[in-house]
């Protein structure tokens, strides 16, 4: 449940992945990520939803989870039904992503 309240949500894959989870946007943050409002489109252009819209779409099945992070990261916890993609391994599974749902990326 904590993880569902303060992770980061980014939307699509590879490079949106790769932007969301640089090293330097992590140092900057200043609030919690849920914060950002969803008409005000990101400096990147990666559309993000909050955790609430998060949970309706998983709750109608419109959506897949996917955490980005290292498997290390990923069995410390993680989203629940969250499937483990490295970032630098998603074009290496894009066959595995479904083409009818929203694709849920996260990496905090």
């Amino acid at each position: 449940m904590r993880l569902l309240i303060s992770f980061f949500v980014l939307s699509l894959l590879g490079a949106v992945a790769q932007s969301g989870c640089n090293s330097a946007e992590q140092k900057n943050r200043s609030g919690p990520i849920a914060s950002v409002s969803p008409a005000a489109p990101a400096p990147d252009g990666a559309r993000r939803i909050s955790v609430t819209e998060l949970q309706d779409l998983l709750a109608k099945n419109q959506a897949v989870v996917i955490d980005v992070r290292n498997e290390a990261s990923y069995n410390a916890g993680h989203i629940h039904g969250a499937k483990l993609i490295p970032e630098a391994d998603i074009p290496n599974h894009l066959s595995e992503l479904p083409k009818d749902k929203l694709i849920v990326t996260y990496c905090s």
